[in-house]
C-alpha cells in the first residue's frame, strides 16, 4: 500500500500557496480517480473560487465525493478527509525531502502523511478489501482544510437533503493518539481570533526627535495585551471563565484514566515547567478550559538589527480557545468591550479597534452513544486493549459544520501518532498505524453494521 502513499506524498499539495494551485487540483484528480478504481460512484464538485489579496480570483480545489454501495437495509457511513498539505521546505529543518516518501526504521516520513493523507488512503484500502460491505460508505475529501476548508460549508448545507440525506454517521480521522494507546476524540476546542489595533500619529515617527512627547501606539498595545491573561494563565475577560462547563465527577474520573506521561510532555516541548504539574489539571486546561494565547504584532519592528523607529499603527493577533459553553458572538462582545474599557483607562488619545475574524465554535460528542461504543469494540479486536476516550485541543470546524448542518451524529477516529509531528518538520506516520489503522477501520465497519438500530 506505500506505492500510493508515495505518490501522493509527490504532489505538493499546498493549499496556501496559490502558486501550487494546480498540484492540488491534481492531488484532487488522483483522489476521484483511485476512488474510481475501486468501484466508487464518484463525483467531482465545483465549490467555486477564493478572491485572492491583489482583488483576483482562482478556482477552489473540487470537493471529490464517492458512494460505494446502496443497500436501504445497511447503515450508511460517511468519511471525512482532505488531502491538503501544510507548507513544507527541506531547508525548514527535515531530514530528508518533505515530498518523497521516506522509509526509516518503520516510519514513513513526507508531508501530509499523518496529516491526512496515509488515513484517508486508509479508508480506501478499507473499502477495498471488503468483497462485500457491512455498511454503505460515502466519502467526502477536500483540498482547503488547511486554510479553513474554502467552499466546504456552502457544500455541505447545498447537499444536505441529496448527498448527506442517507448518511447515519459521519466519520472523521484527521486527529491522532495522545499517546502510544489507541484513542477515540469525542470534542475539539473552537477558536475566536481577534485583531486589536491602536493607530497613533499620521506616520511613523523618530524615538530620538518625538519620544516623550507622544503616547506610543506601541505601549498601549502592550499595555492592554498585558491584561488579557495573568502569568499563572488566569483569563481576565470578565465572563470568560463563568461560561465554561463544569467539570463532573465523571469527566475527572475519565481525565485520570487516561494514559498521559507529564515528564515526555515536558521533554517533547523542551519545558522544565508547565502552567501545571498534574495530569487531570493539565488535560483538562488542554482540551476543555479556554485559553488566551498572543501570536504577534503587525507593524512592530521585527528584523534583526536596531531601528528607531515609534511605529504609527500596530495589531495585536491573538486567539482565545473556545470551550462549551461559550459562545463566539458573546465572546466578541465581551472581548471588544473589556479592551474598550482598559484602553479607557490609559487616557490616550490614540484609537482602538478590536475585529474578531474567526469565530469558529467548540464541538463535542456524547462518549456514551453506540458510535462510541463500536469504535471501543474496533480497537479491542484490532489492538486487544480499551481505548482512552480524549480530546482536542486545536480546532476542527468541520466537525461542527457537521453537526449543526446536518444533525448526524459523528466520531473522530484516529489513527496517526502522538509523535507524528503534524504541522512540523518530519512529519511521519509510522508503517503499524498505517497497517494496524486500516484493520480499526475494517473492524470498525464490522462493529456499526452490528449496532441496534436506533
Amino acid at each position: 500500500p506505500n506505492s500510493t502513499l508515495r505518490q501522493w506524498i509527490a504532489v505538493e499539495s499546498d493549499s496556501s500557496d496559490v502558486t501550487k494551485r494546480s498540484d492540488l487540483h491534481r492531488m484532487m484528480d488522483m483522489t476521484a480517480e483511485k476512488l474510481r478504481l475501486i468501484g466508487g460512484s464518484v463525483e467531482m464538485v465545483d465549490v467555486g473560487t477564493q478572491t485572492l489579496p491583489n482583488g483576483s480570483s482562482i478556482a477552489l480545489p473540487k470537493v471529490v465525493t464517492a458512494r460505494f454501495g446502496e443497500d436501504p437495509s445497511k447503515r450508511t457511513v460517511c468519511v471525512y478527509g482532505h488531502v491538503d498539505v501544510q507548507p513544507a521546505k527541506k531547508e525548514d529543518g527535515w531530514a530528508t525531502d518533505p515530498y518523497e516518501l521516506t522509509d526509516i526504521d518503520g516510519n514513513l516520513y513526507g508531508r501530509g502523511a499523518s496529516d491526512n493523507k496515509a488515513p484517508v488512503l486508509a479508508w480506501i484500502h478499507t473499502v477495498e478489501v471488503y468483497k462485500d460491505l457491512p455498511v454503505n460508505v460515502k466519502f467526502i475529501i477536500e483540498g482547503m482544510e488547511e486554510t479553513g476548508s474554502n467552499g466546504l460549508d456552502d457544500m455541505i448545507v447545498a447537499q444536505k437533503d441529496s448527498f448527506f440525506s442517507d448518511v447515519d454517521y459521519i466519520i472523521i480521522s484527521d486527529c491522532v493518539w495522545l499517546s502510544k494507546r489507541p484513542a477515540l476524540t469525542y470534542g475539539t476546542r473552537g477558536n475566536c481570533y481577534f485583531f486589536a489595533e491602536v493607530e497613533g500619529p499620521k506616520k511613523d515617527l523618530h524615538s530620538g526627535v518625538y519620544g516623550g512627547t507622544v503616547m506610543e501606539p506601541m505601549t498601549d498595545l502592550i499595555g492592554i495585551l498585558d491584561k488579557l491573561i495573568s502569568p499563572s494563565g488566569k483569563i481576565l475577560i470578565p465572563g470568560i471563565r463563568e461560561a465554561v462547563a463544569h467539570l463532573s465527577d465523571e469527566e475527572w474520573k475519565m481525565y485520570q484514566d487516561i494514559e498521559f506521561d507529564l515528564e515526555s510532555y515536558k521533554r517533547e516541548i523542551g519545558l522544565s515547567q508547565l502552567m501545571y504539574s498534574n495530569k487531570v489539571d493539565l488535560l483538562a486546561h488542554r482540551w476543555r478550559h479556554p485559553t488566551v494565547s498572543i501570536h504577534g504584532i503587525e507593524g512592530a519592528f521585527s528584523s534583526p538589527g536596531t531601528k528607531t523607529v515609534i511605529p504609527a499603527k500596530v495589531i495585536a493577533k491573538f486567539s482565545i480557545r473556545q470551550v462549551p459553553n461559550m459562545d463566539p458572538a458573546m465572546v466578541e462582545k465581551q472581548v471588544t468591550d473589556y479592551l474598550h474599557s482598559v484602553f479607557a483607562k490609559r487616557k490616550s488619545p490614540n484609537k482602538l479597534n478590536v475585529t474578531m475574524v474567526i469565530g469558529a465554535k467548540p464541538w463535542l460528542a456524547d462518549p456514551k452513544h453506540p458510535l462510541y461504543e463500536a469504535g471501543k469494540a474496533a480497537v479491542k479486536r484490532v489492538f486487544a486493549v480499551e481505548p482512552d476516550l480524549i480530546r482536542e485541543g486545536g480546532t476542527i470546524p468541520i466537525a461542527r459544520s457537521f453537526q449543526d448542518v446536518t444533525g448526524k451524529s459523528i466520531i473522530m477516529l484516529p489513527i496517526g501518532g502522538f509523535d507524528d509531528g503534524l504541522h512540523s518538520q518530519n512529519e511521519k506516520i509510522s508503517r503499524y498505524n498505517y497497517m494496524e489503522g486500516t484493520k480499526l477501520f475494517i473492524a470498525f465497519l464490522h462493529e456499526v453494521s452490528q449496532m441496534e438500530k436506533h
